[in-house]
């Protein structure tokens, strides 16, 4: 009796204590969520994304809080929103928020977790950091180790060619933050996201014996689109078809609303813009590949059951939609990411409600049963891992253009405003009948109304960012 007796206690003590989750965090660079088969895309091959999705919880609504790399980075792995720790560069945002904060990975280390990153988790500039094999703006404090994943990128051996700001043709390749696109030679450990697939893969099977965090960085499909020559071979140019032309697109766009980087500006021809198209799209097959890689190594080492996996991006990338390529706009296809979370025990779904990055931290935190702070300003989207249904947000917030430019995202609308007295303009979108962003009703006799009370809500929001314990004496607009 006394010993049934031991057993019931020990039993009723398992029952009740936390179970130790791995974190495996997969971050790709730049992937828009409609590049994503599992996203509704019907020529992108991204075969191992999608049997995460299958196994997890799909997010159809998720967005990053600014559509640059660096900002939206700093924001998710600190907690706060880019309006609250005003980190608007490419800078690592513990200059922000102080060494007392902890940042996401930080918060695990220090609960006893080995973590580790490999690549780029916070900002590195593409190429160069990859090139160099620096360690671009990272934090520290928030690593036991780190690991850089060094290539040749634009520079890499194979058949090249400029599509961007290269009318003539007479380009074959440039460095920088531009469209070249190399059919390399050689096979995936020529490439940074191949290395980084091996290393991710080593670390795991080193450490799966003891409780880690593991951000795994995938560069691609960031500029430049570099991958093996066999990437490119499913998506011959020829096939792919350019997004919709509407005449006059600009007429009711705000000078601020025209992205930075144009068909018009860059000078694509329509070829130019084919060939970008499916580079990119081979770019996401090659990142896609090396994901698959790191899942096999988590499969094969028994680690499923105990390990949450998250999939998403920094955020979006336009590929032509208006004459807009790249990032930085407000618009759906810059800002809205994949975002995939497989929790050991849950059942696969797909979630629709307004979710944002900012809302992993604490869900991961909580998974895990840590303990974090209050002032985060995520929230916890554990609910909708046992009901899909469930509601996380109204309402969705990303800012851009160094803070000056908004975003607020409802499921039936979004209302981007340029400055914070909106003097630069606005846009209003009625995303059940216009979800590519076509018609701008903001300054309509019929929805100009609706307009300003999204002003309303957005001097609200501010308001409450702005309203935390960091400390910074954030500007006053008199509107």
């Amino acid at each position: 009796m006394k010993y049934l007796l031991c057993l019931l206690v020990v039993s009723l003590f398992s029952c009740s204590r936390q179970k130790d989750y791995n974190v495996l965090l997969i971050i790709s660079d730049d992937l828009t969520a409609t590049a994503v088969s599992s996203y509704g895309n019907t020529l992108c091959q991204t075969p191992h994304i999608d049997q995460l999705a299958a196994e997890g919880v799909l997010y159809t609504k998720a967005y990053a809080q600014y559509p640059v790399c660096g900002p939206s980075r700093a924001s998710f792995l600190s907690g706060y929103y880019p309006s609250a720790t005003t980190t608007y560069g490419y800078v690592s945002g513990r200059e922000n928020i102080g060494e007392e904060r902890k940042t996401w990975p930080q918060l695990f280390r220090e609960a006893g977790y080995f973590t580790a990153r490999v690549s780029k988790i916070l900002h590195m500039g593409v190429p160069i950091d990859i090139e160099n094999g620096s360690d671009g703006t990272d934090d520290p404090a928030s690593w036991d180790e780190r690991y850089n994943s060094q290539a040749a990128e634009w520079q890499t051996q194979g058949a090249a060619e400029l599509v961007q700001g290269n009318p003539e043709g007479t380009l074959e390749r440039k460095g920088g933050n531009v469209m070249t696109v190399v059919k390399a030679e050689g096979d995936d450990l020529v490439h940074a996201d191949g290395q980084t697939a091996e290393t991710a893969s080593a670390l795991i099977r080193k450490h799966k014996n003891e409780k880690f965090f593991l951000a795994v960085g995938m560069v691609r499909p960031h500029v430049p689109f570099v991958a093996p020559k066999s990437y490119f071979d499913p998506y011959p140019f020829e096939t792919v078809v350019l997004p919709q032309k509407e005449e006059g697109d600009w007429d009711d766009i705000p000078e601020r609303g025209i992205n930075y980087v144009t068909s018009v500006n860059g000078a694509m021809s329509r070829i130019q813009q084919k060939k970008a198209i499916a580079a990119y799209y081979a770019a996401v097959s090659f990142m896609d590949a090396q994901v698959g890689k790191v899942l096999k190594t988590l499969k094969e080492e028994g680690l499923e059951d105990n390990t949450i996996v998250i999939f998403t991006s920094d955020h979006g990338f336009h590929l032509g939609e208006h004459d807009f390529w790249m990032k930085v706009s407000l618009h759906e296809e810059s800002v809205r990411v994949p975002l995939i979370i497989k929790m050991p025990g849950k059942k696969p779904a797909v979630c629709h409600s307004l979710v944002e990055l900012i809302d992993l931290y604490p869900t991961v935190a909580e998974l895990a049963g840590l303990k974090y702070s209050k002032h985060l300003q995520g929230k916890s989207l554990r609910p909708t891992l046992d009901n899909p249904q469930y509601k996380v947000r109204d309402t969705a917030f990303s800012v851009s253009q160094g803070g000056k430019s908004f975003l607020l995202r409802t499921q039936k609308w979004a209302y981007i405003q340029y400055d914070e007295d909106a003097q630069s303009g606005k846009e209003l979108y009625f995303m059940e009948k216009d979800p590519k962003q076509y018609i701008n009703l903001a300054d309509t006799r019929e929805y100009k109304a609706l307009a300003q009370e999204f002003e309303k809500s957005l001097k609200a929001k501010l308001e409450a960012v702005r309203t935390n314990d960091l400390g910074i004496d954030y500007p006053k607009v008199g509107y």
